[in-house]
């Protein structure tokens, strides 16, 4: 079976850039499922009803997100709605809206799809992901899944490479975001399973992660806050992961990364 998965999709630009490049990459690659971050999708902060309605036509398997998931309120109920197939980092309070992980079908196989978040550098600390995902993989209906991938939303390198080494053999793949660089290290490890340190992300190429390069320059010089804004116009960056897995061992048997730059017409 064949995934295509995108990194976290950055404001008006992100979703033109998903929008545009679909088409061409569905016929290039021939996915069987598509995952994409958004939860920096309503104007870099959080999820809105306006910007899901938008995403839900990109017709996807699932989204994910991270720690922004909650930064706009009118979002929130989106994080809990049954019928949008929406995960949030697992390695939050019970009480905390939304789904760390969901169970779906695809054809004639379960797909686990989970979402952590890192610990080092975040402002907030949530539980310790790695023994969260070992509690996640003891679930009756993750053990069940004939395939179970994991997004790591996390800050450093070292984190989520120690997150794939403690992951190999349990998962059939699992990919790092947050960062909106990406990494150039995607590989199976020894056990089988798929891994990259960062997808990068889809928005705005002229940018600083996605944000208009003024604010954040004007921080590194002044070491004064400064609010921060994604383009609107400019060429914009795809940041996307394919992977091929055998679901009756579980296994990623191919992995590549995808970059793209588009023009904005």
């Amino acid at each position: 079976m064949k995934f295509l998965i995108f990194g976290d999709v950055v404001g008006t630009l992100g979703r033109q850039a998903i929008a545009k490049v679909l088409p061409s990459l569905r016929e290039e690659y021939a996915p069987d499922a598509i995952i994409v971050n958004i939860e920096n999708m309503a104007h870099g902060k959080g999820i809105s009803p306006d910007t899901i309605k938008e995403a839900l036509k990109w017709d996807v398997f699932a989204f994910t997100t991270g720690d922004h998931a909650w930064d706009n309120a009118l979002g929130i109920d989106i994080l809990q709605s049954a019928s949008i197939p929406i995960v949030r980092p697992a390695n939050y309070p019970a009480n905390v809206p939304g789904k760390g992980y969901r169970v779906l079908q695809l054809g004639a196989y379960e797909v686990a799809i989970i979402n952590l978040q890192g610990q080092v550098f975040f402002k907030n600390q949530p539980n310790n992901p790695f023994l969260v995902l070992d509690e996640i993989l003891k679930e009756p209906d993750v053990q069940r899944a004939s395939i179970k991938l994991l997004e790591f939303h996390a800050e450093t390198t070292s984190e989520k490479r120690g997150m794939g080494w403690h992951a190999d053999g349990r998962l059939t793949a699992l990919w790092g975001t947050h960062t909106h660089i990406p990494t150039a290290d995607a590989q199976i490890l020894p056990k089988g399973t798929g891994y990259i340190t960062d997808i990068g992300m889809n928005g705005a190429y002229d940018s600083i992660i996605g944000m208009d390069k003024k604010a954040p320059l004007q921080q590194f010089l002044t070491q004064l806050r400064a609010k921060m804004e994604p383009p609107e116009t400019g060429p914009m960056e795809i940041g996307a992961l394919f992977i091929e897995v055998d679901p009756t061992t579980g296994k990623t048997t191919s992995i590549a990364q995808i970059r793209r730059i588009l023009q904005n017409d």
